[in-house]
């Protein structure tokens, strides 16, 4: 790994390198519950704070567990078990605190364990041989532009609702996914300050 400050490190996976604009990981959750902003922030937060925890989980699994034993080839297997178990943690948390929040979150609570961006971050640390600090910042910065991405296209669609006219040919998801790809371009232009390969 290059030497990188945990600062550019931090704001480059949030804007430049966002996982979900960059690398389009986390998608189908993206798409679906960004309709109201309080869904849409109930289920970034928990894609925060299981993104930042799984990253050094499972840097510690890699790096503790399956390198000295030789099993790096088990690394998906390992990866996803401990993603599975952080969401059932967080399942149970946001259904004890807001069952209306974990109602209106539905299906798609437990489907992080699935979201590729929290499989994705994981890899990346690993591929781009993050020490445990940049782990947690990639990590953290990584579902911060996940939850920055997911409220401003909650935002844009709740403004859209009412007042834009749409074509009916790009009504529904060719609207959405023109907006995300704005957006998208949008974080871009932060590229000539901060940015990680």
């Amino acid at each position: 790994m290059e030497d990188i400050s945990i600062l550019v490190l931090f704001l480059a996976s949030i804007f430049t390198s966002n996982i979900l604009l960059t690398n389009f990981l986390g998608m189908c959750s993206y798409l679906s519950v960004s309709r109201e902003l309080k869904t849409a922030w109930g289920l970034g937060v928990s894609v925060v704070f299981v993104m930042a925890i799984t990253s050094v989980a499972n840097y510690l699994v890699y790096y503790y567990l399956l390198v000295p034993l030789g099993l790096e080839y088990l690394q998906y297997i390992a990866f996803i078990v401990v993603i599975a178990a952080l969401v059932q943690i967080v399942e149970m948390v946001v259904e004890r605190v807001s069952e209306r929040l974990y109602a209106s979150l539905g299906i798609f609570l437990p489907l992080i364990t699935v979201n590729c961006a929290i499989l994705g971050a994981s890899l990346f640390l690993v591929i781009r041989r993050y020490d445990l600090v940049n782990s947690l910042v990639f990590g953290l910065g990584s579902g911060l532009g996940w939850l920055l991405a997911i409220m401003a296209l909650a935002g844009i669609r709740l403004k859209m609702a009412g007042r834009s006219k749409v074509i009916p040919a790009l009504e529904g998801p060719g609207i959405v996914l023109i907006v995300t790809g704005i957006i998208a371009l949008g974080f871009i232009g932060f590229s000539g300050i901060v940015q990680i390969n």
